[in-house]
């Protein structure tokens, strides 16, 4: 049998898995930075990096209202989170030049959700071949960035592209 170690896991077992506090909502509260994974905050959604990526550049976008379906948010909340989604794609195409992107909102825990409560949209880069014998095979996956150097880079993207002035200050 082989073992692969990812001791990094065990902080999420210990604070989420069963925790009735939401994470979306306990890193609201936390300073944005490299501890929090918070890129942006807009009006009505913020922008987050996933701690347990997909892959390199895995990014959410999470409404500030705590609800578990659409429907429990204005239009104008959901009409952000896609504006917000394809600000996200251009990002992350200027860095990662991935060759597509998976977009979607897994809506309760049959459909995947990860964290049911907590609506949210993934915005996952792709290239052809990501699928590697490593998965496939071993059901691992490799990531080739850090959290905090993902979240450097998508960072000061965003805000050269999507807030210029701000980026030149």
């Amino acid at each position: 049998m082989k073992y692969l170690f990812s001791p990094w896991r065990m902080e999420y077992i210990q604070n989420h898995i069963g925790a009735e506090d939401c994470a979306f909502c306990t890193e609201l509260s936390r300073e944005d930075g490299p501890d929090n994974l918070i890129v942006v905050r807009a009006h009505s959604n913020f922008v987050i990096l996933n701690r347990y990526p997909y892959t390199s550049g895995h990014l959410m976008v999470v409404p500030y209202v705590h609800a578990a379906v659409l429907d429990g948010f204005d239009a104008a909340t959901r009409s952000e989170m896609i504006e917000l989604t394809n600000q996200g794609i251009q990002v992350l195409r200027s860095i990662y030049n991935p060759q597509g992107f998976n977009v979607g909102i897994n809506i309760g825990e049959a459909a995947g959700a990860g964290i049911k409560e907590h609506i949210h949209m993934h915005i996952v880069p792709r290239w052809g071949g990501d699928t590697n014998f490593m998965s496939a095979l071993g059901n691992t996956r490799v990531i080739p960035e850090s959290l905090e150097e993902s979240y450097a880079r998508i960072k000061a993207a965003w805000f050269s592209l999507h807030n210029p002035q701000a980026a030149a200050e």
